[in-house]
C-alpha cells in the first residue's frame, strides 16, 4: 500500500518552538559569565604584565590563570552546546582560552545589553498601558488617541524587531568566535580529515564485502535451492513411467520454475533496482512501498534529481529501513520524507513499532558506513517501545 504526499519537507535539526527561549536563556547566562570572564582577565593582565614588559613573552601562563581560563572555556563550551547546538570545539591550551575570553567578553556584554533594552522596554509598556487604561494618568497630560496609540505601537514593534535582530547577530558572534578560537586549526583539520578518509575507505571495503555475502547468503538459500529442486523434479518426470505422474511432475517443475524465476527477480532487485538509472529515486520508493508488507506514506519534496550516489545511498537507507520495519519492529505503518535542504537530501523513516532497533546491527551499521562515505551524517533514535527513526543528511556538493 502507497500513499504519496508532495511538498512534505523534513524540518531542520535542533529546531523548534522552544529554540527562542533556549537561546534567551543561554544570551542571559553569558552575560553573567562575561563578568567573571572580564574579572579573570583583569587578574590575568595584572599578573602577566611584569613578564610583558621584561619581554619575556606570554608563553608562561600562570598556573591559577591557566586552571580559571580553562574552566571557564569549558563551561562556554557546554552553554554553547545545550542552548545555541554549536558543538565540534577541540581541546586548547590556557593562550588560546585566554584569546577566546578576550574576544568572548564584549559579545557576552553586547547581549546582556540588548536584553537589559528589551527588559526596559517591555517595562516601560506596561507601564504606559497600566498609566493609559487602569490609572487614567496619561504620561506627559497626553491622552490615548487613536493617533497615539497606533503611533506608540509601530513604534515599539520597530523597536522590538531592530532588538531582537540584534540577538540573532549576537548569537551568530557567539558561534563565530567559538569556531575561530576553540575550532580546529587548517593542519588538525587536514589531519581529522584524512583520518575520517582513512576510516571511511575500510569501511567502504567491510560494506562492499556484507553486501557481497548477503547475495551469497540469497543466491544459495533461495535461488540455488529453487534450481536444486527443479532438477530433481525434471528428473523424475523423465524416469516416471505413467504419462500422468509425468505430467504431474512436469506441472510442478513448472511451478517451481516460476517461484526460481520470482526469487531471482526479488535478489537482483535488492541488488540494485533498474527504476533507480531510469526513472529516478521517485519512482523507486514508489516500488519500494508498494513491496511492502506494511502500509508506507511518503513525502517527497526534491524539486531537482540529485546526483547519482545520493539517490542510491538515499533509496538503500529507506528501503533497508522499510524492510526492518516490516520484519522486526511490528510496525503498522512507516512514514518515508525526502527533502532537499540547502545543499543536502534530508530522508527520514519513522515507523509505529516496539523500538529497540540497535544502531550497530549488521543492516544498519551498513547503512551509516554507506551514508559516510559520501560525507553524510546517519542517525538511529528507536527507544523501547517506539517510535523509531531513522535520518540521513547527504551532501549534494
Amino acid at each position: 500500500m502507497i500513499a504519496f504526499s508532495e511538498g512534505v519537507a523534513a524540518p531542520p535539526p535542533r529546531r523548534g518552538p522552544r529554540a527562542a527561549p533556549r537561546a534567551l536563556v543561554g544570551l542571559t547566562l553569558g552575560l553573567f559569565s562575561a563578568g567573571v570572564e572580564m574579572m579573570l582577565l583583569a587578574v590575568a593582565a595584572l599578573i602577566m604584565a611584569p613578564a610583558l614588559a621584561l619581554s619575556r613573552g606570554p608563553r608562561a601562563v600562570p598556573g591559577i590563570v591557566a586552571h580559571g581560563a580553562n574552566r571557564l572555556t569549558e563551561l562556554e563550551r557546554r552553554r554553547l552546546a545545550t542552548f545555541f547546538a554549536e558543538d565540534g570545539a577541540v581541546d586548547v591550551g590556557p593562550l588560546r582560552a585566554l584569546s577566546y575570553l578576550l574576544l568572548r567578553v564584549p559579545v557576552g556584554l553586547l547581549g546582556g545589553i540588548i536584553l537589559l533594552l528589551i527588559g526596559y522596554g517591555g517595562a516601560s509598556a506596561i507601564g504606559l498601558l497600566w498609566s493609559w487604561w487602569v490609572t487614567g494618568e496619561y504620561l506627559d497630560g497626553i491622552p490615548p488617541s487613536p493617533l497615539i496609540v497606533v503611533y506608540t505601537a509601530v513604534f515599539g514593534a520597530v523597536l522590538l524587531f531592530v532588538a531582537v535582530q540584534g540577538l540573532i547577530g549576537v548569537v551568530a558572534l557567539e558561534r563565530a568566535v567559538a569556531r575561530r578560537c576553540l575550532g580546529p586549526s587548517p593542519l588538525e583539520e587536514y589531519q581529522r580529515r584524512i583520518a575520517q578518509l582513512s576510516v571511511t575507505r575500510a569501511q567502504v571495503v567491510d560494506a562492499v564485502d556484507d553486501e557481497r555475502r548477503r547475495i551469497e547468503r540469497d543466491l544459495h538459500d533461495g535461488v540455488q535451492q529453487r534450481l536444486v529442486a527443479l532438477g530433481m523434479l525434471i528428473g523424475r518426470a523423465r524416469r516416471a513411467g505413467d504419462a500422468a505422474r509425468s505430467t504431474e511432475l512436469l506441472r510442478q517443475a513448472h511451478e517451481e520454475s516460476r517461484r526460481a524465476l520470482e526469487d531471482l527477480r526479488e535478489v537482483t532487485w535488492r541488488v540494485y533496482p533498474a527504476a533507480l538509472d531510469g526513472e529516478g529515486l521517485r519512482t523507486a520508493l514508489e516500488t519500494v512501498a508498494e513491496r511492502s508488507a506494511v502500509p508506507v506514506t511518503i513525502g517527497y519534496d526534491v524539486p531537482e534529481r540529485p546526483p547519482h550516489a545520493v539517490e542510491t545511498a538515499a533509496y538503500f537507507v529507506i528501503c533497508e529501513a522499510v524492510t526492518n520495519a516490516a520484519k522486526h519492529s511490528g510496525a503498522r505503518h512507516v512514514r518515508v520524507r525526502v527533502a532537499a535542504r540547502d545543499a543536502l537530501i534530508a530522508v527520514r523513516i519513522e515507523d509505529d513499532g516496539t523500538g529497540g532497533a540497535d544502531p550497530a546491527g549488521g543492516g544498519l551499521a551498513g547503512l551509516a558506513r554507506r551514508v559516510a562515505a559520501l560525507d553524510g551524517t546517519f542517525g538511529v533514535d528507536s527507544p523501547p517501545g517506539g517510535p523509531t527513526v531513522i535520518s540521513a543528511d547527504l551532501p549534494c556538493g
